[in-house]
């Protein structure tokens, strides 16, 4: 996660303030240690968020497959202010698209955050592939047709103009900030709809949205329902416990994925956990893994916009470290597969069984680390998305895409960014080891 406009992002605790619970061996700084590790085969071109990088920062991938040629597969992903990139499987620029701006120069300009695929939706008289993204400046949703036949530039925007902000009465409380945030899409097996599962930024709220093709081709969006997931938890010695934050802030969530075989969401609260519920919004959510830092108390320091933790009483999970972020769903074909989460304290993955029956069993974790001085790995992942699938002579065991959150670590000045491609092969075997 990282603040907007400038603002100083807060840590939920100083690594030299917490004594991690018992668990895994843990080096310094809370990295969980002796994890696999696998190295990216391509990275895309940086992005940064100064003006010479064009206001971008990257944030979050989806892999979108060309079934009649899958060396002409796609990646696309946010750059935040700075919009939507697509890249080819080689990492390269084949698109950008600039974020709307907002409605007048004093009002928040767009800004996307998450991006997921809709397949095979009914526009006008076909059909086509959907990438859904949040615009976190303007409260909404954005929609763009993918076209493989349009090789220079294959995403169209949709959007039907009537779209209504997410969550916010105007532009008033847009300009807050309190917006669209994490995005997961979602196709009911049963009835045909598609749905974007969309969270809300600084709150803990989920809104379960339907899409509604027009007849025009474009695609908006209803409300269905929203659920609210806790923002402070009863710990094992009743005490009450809330995530240490700026005041009037909740626990986010952001990283979310819905497996297409039951409809079960995976969602992240940032300083939480993992959480396991219906995709539709009803029943009761589950926390499937806690991050290390749960149950830590946190005074906020308004001199230093930082949180000053105590001690840690030990009710914190053992394999994700705050933020848990970058949820996505490895699918084999026999049913079995991955949910990967990244664990954005410690710069590594966790790998959860796919399967619900077993409680989602952690099955290991790994790292993506440097393949040479000039290819770099990732840190502090915000984002990532997997596909199981064969994509041509580059990646024949499918593909794994991760952002890194420092492509140029230790230079102390630009925050520098961008995505890492993985060959998902390599992946299995680090988890098979």
């Amino acid at each position: 996660m990282r603040h907007p406009f400038g603002r100083l992002a807060v840590s939920v605790l100083t690594a030299a303030a917490v004594v991690l619970p018992a668990g895994p061996a843990v080096a310094r700084h809370g990295r969980a240690a002796a994890l696999p590790t696998v190295h990216p085969r391509a990275e895309t071109a940086p992005l940064s968020d100064d003006e010479a990088g064009g206001n971008a920062d990257a944030d979050d991938p989806a892999i979108w497959r060309n079934a009649a040629d899958p060396d002409r597969s796609l990646v696309v992903a946010t750059a935040k202010e700075g919009g939507l990139r697509v890249y080819d499987l080689d990492a390269r620029l084949v698109q950008s698209i600039a974020a709307p701006a907002g409605p007048t120069p004093e009002d928040a300009p767009g800004r996307f955050n998450n991006v997921d695929l809709v397949h095979g939706v009914k526009l006008g008289t076909g059909r086509a592939d959907l990438a859904v993204t949040t615009d976190r400046g303007n409260d909404r949703l954005r929609i763009y047709r993918i076209d493989p036949s349009s090789p220079a530039g294959p995403l169209t925007d949709v959007t039907d103009p009537a779209a209504a902000p997410v969550f916010s009465a105007g532009q008033a409380e847009i300009n807050e900030e309190r917006t669209a945030y994490g995005l997961a899409t979602w196709t009911d097996r049963s009835t045909g709809r598609s749905y974007a599962l969309v969270s809300r930024r600084e709150r803990t709220t989920l809104a379960l949205l339907e899409l509604t093709p027009t007849a025009s081709g474009t695609v908006g969006y209803r409300e269905v329902r929203t659920l609210d997931l806790p923002s402070s938890f009863r710990l094992p010695d009743g005490t009450s416990w809330s995530p240490c934050a700026e005041p009037d802030e909740l626990p986010q969530v952001e990283g979310m994925v819905v497996d297409p075989a039951d409809g079960v969401l995976y969602a992240g609260q940032e300083d939480v956990g993992i959480w396991r519920l219906r995709g539709d919004l009803t029943g009761t959510p589950r926390l499937l893994d806690k991050v290390r830092e749960y149950g830590v108390p946190g005074t906020y320091d308004e001199s230093t916009e930082e949180c000053v933790a105590g001690a840690d009483p030990g009710y914190g999970g053992t394999r994700i470290s705050a933020d848990v972020e970058g949820l996505t769903l490895l699918q084999e074909d026999d049913g079995d597969g991955y949910l990967f989460a990244s664990s954005q304290g410690d710069d590594s993955f966790a790998a959860y069984d796919r399967e619900t029956g077993d409680g989602n069993e952690y099955e290991g974790g790994f790292r993506v680390t440097a393949a040479s001085a000039a290819l770099d790995g990732s840190e502090e992942c915000d984002g990532a998305a997997v596909l199981d699938q064969p994509l041509g002579s580059r990646y024949p065991q499918g593909l794994l895409v991760v952002q890194d959150g420092h492509d140029a670590p230790g230079d102390g000045e630009t925050a520098v960014t961008n995505f890492k491609f993985v060959d998902l092969g390599d992946v299995k075997d680090a988890l098979d080891d």
